[in-house]
């Protein structure tokens, strides 16, 4: 009766899962890196009315609070800055880079 030591079957599962794990792993570290690496760009992109002045000082005021409120973006006490992020945000304006 010969006794098998190894299942080599059971070690090449191990193998491959593991490897496939860590593989999932690190993909889903990076794609969670480049997320928070885009929402750092899209808030520092709002920070100033300097650095998002083409959504933000050259639409005229009104037009800019009409269209916020018609999306149902409260505007009162808010600044401009403010009002453009949230009317952008909720346009997917996330996806774009910046």
């Amino acid at each position: 009766m010969k006794i098998k030591m190894v299942d080599k079957d059971k070690r090449n599962f191990f193998r491959r899962g593991w490897l496939r794990q860590v593989g999932e792993i690190i993909s889903g570290f990076q794609e969670g890196m480049q997320e928070t690496e885009q929402q750092s760009a899209f808030d520092h992109y709002f920070e100033s009315y300097e650095s998002s002045y083409a959504l933000t000082l050259a639409y005229p005021d009104d037009l800019l609070l009409e269209t916020a409120r018609r999306h149902g973006i409260e505007t009162e006490g808010r600044e401009k800055n403010e009002i453009v992020k949230e009317l952008f945000k909720k346009h997917g304006g996330r996806e774009y880079r910046f």
